[in-house]
């Protein structure tokens, strides 16, 4: 680790505000007496916190807010690499990861900015003094690389292009919202899904979900108001010709998709309200049912293995679109033929772990 010393020039004094001090009082009682001295890199970040770097006099007041010698808070503050010793810029001090991943994906420009527009060596000040800028180790955003750190916020998937917009509106204090500045969702993948896009696999109800999120509304869409009832529908003329049947609707593939698609009541199956003499069949022994799927197929009605059995399709899908998380798990389990088999007699080997063909 290089030597690290505070800086040459020093301010006259440093005093917390009242508010930082009040804080920093709820912080130390937490800790037991005569333990106060556990607060000091809590005390020492309130510090670069309120005046962008740690002095001499910062370090000696939290000395003597925690009753320690000062030569034990100057071993802290010099030891950790977030505290900054050196003063800072004004409006930004910029930490640029170096490490592989980001040196592969470009953090070489973004460094090469750094010294032609702010200035020419780490932690030095840029010439209107609002700018500074280091390198630092991995900052823990490998896939979004490359990416820098500015106070608490972190820009990814940077380029030289998008770095540069991002000094301009640190420079005008506008800059653009932290996160990822090409657009995708956190780590999301960037080219589109390529895994588990089968909504039999899962719920469905996510997949692709991110891209419709705008950046700033991460909470769900409260619901929309009720529809108004529709109007009564009219009789057709003795002369109109009769409608066409209804066709049989189609698999609800995803939740949350219109009412219209889903697998009417008509086809709901015979529903038992209890077992028969109190003794339900194991349904766990149908391939890919546990015990959250056993407990909610019993508050549906189902709890024997000729009851499915005698299912066809159509009440397959029907009781499929009712199993809330592990919708698909019927249709792609294909729980009447393992039920049927079930309701012979027939059970999977403990040995070789045979599922119902």
């Amino acid at each position: 680790m290089s030597v690290r010393r505070l800086h040459p020039e020093q301010p006259e004094s440093f005093a917390f505000t009242e508010e930082n001090a009040t804080y920093l009082r709820k912080v130390i009682a937490r800790y037991p007496e005569g333990r106060q001295a556990s607060a000091v890199i809590p005390a020492l970040m309130v510090a670069q916190d309120q005046e962008g770097w740690v002095s001499q006099p910062a370090i000696e007041a939290v000395a003597k807010l925690l009753d320690m010698p000062d030569i034990r808070v100057l071993e802290v503050a010099t030891f950790y690499t977030q505290f900054q010793l050196s003063p800072v810029g004004r409006k930004a001090h910029i930490q640029v990861c170096g490490t592989t991943p980001c040196r592969l994906r470009g953090a070489d420009d973004i460094i090469a900015i750094c010294k032609n527009r702010l200035a020419a060596h780490p932690f030095e000040l840029s010439a209107d003094g609002d700018f500074s800028w280091e390198e630092v180790e991995c900052a823990g955003a490998c896939v979004n690389a490359p990416m820098v750190t500015v106070g608490k916020d972190t820009y990814e998937d940077l380029t030289a292009e998008t770095f540069n917009a991002l000094i301009d509106g640190l420079a005008a204090g506008t800059p653009p919202a932290p996160g990822p500045q090409n657009g995708r969702f956190f780590s999301a993948p960037a080219n589109g899904d390529t895994s588990l896009t089968d909504p039999a696999l899962h719920d469905g109800s996510v997949v692709g979900k991110y891209r419709a999120f705008d950046r700033e509304e991460l909470t769900p869409t409260p619901p929309a108001a009720p529809a108004a009832a529709p109007a009564p529908a009219v009789a057709p003329a003795a002369s109109a010709k009769p409608a066409a049947e209804k066709p049989i609707p189609k698999v609800v593939e995803a939740q949350g998709q219109a009412d219209s698609e889903k697998v009417p009541d008509q086809y709901k199956p015979a529903l038992l309200e209890a077992a028969r003499d109190g003794k339900p069949d194991d349904l766990r022994l149908i391939w890919g049912v546990g015990s959250r799927l056993e407990e909610l197929l019993h508050k549906l009605g189902v709890y024997h293995y000729d009851q499915i059995a005698g299912w066809n399709e159509m009440n397959l899908r029907w009781v499929d679109q009712h199993l809330g998380s592990f919708r698909g798990r019927a249709l792609r389990d294909k729980w009447i033929e393992q039920s049927a088999k079930l309701a012979t007699g027939w059970r999977p080997s403990d040995k070789d772990g045979d599922k119902p063909a």
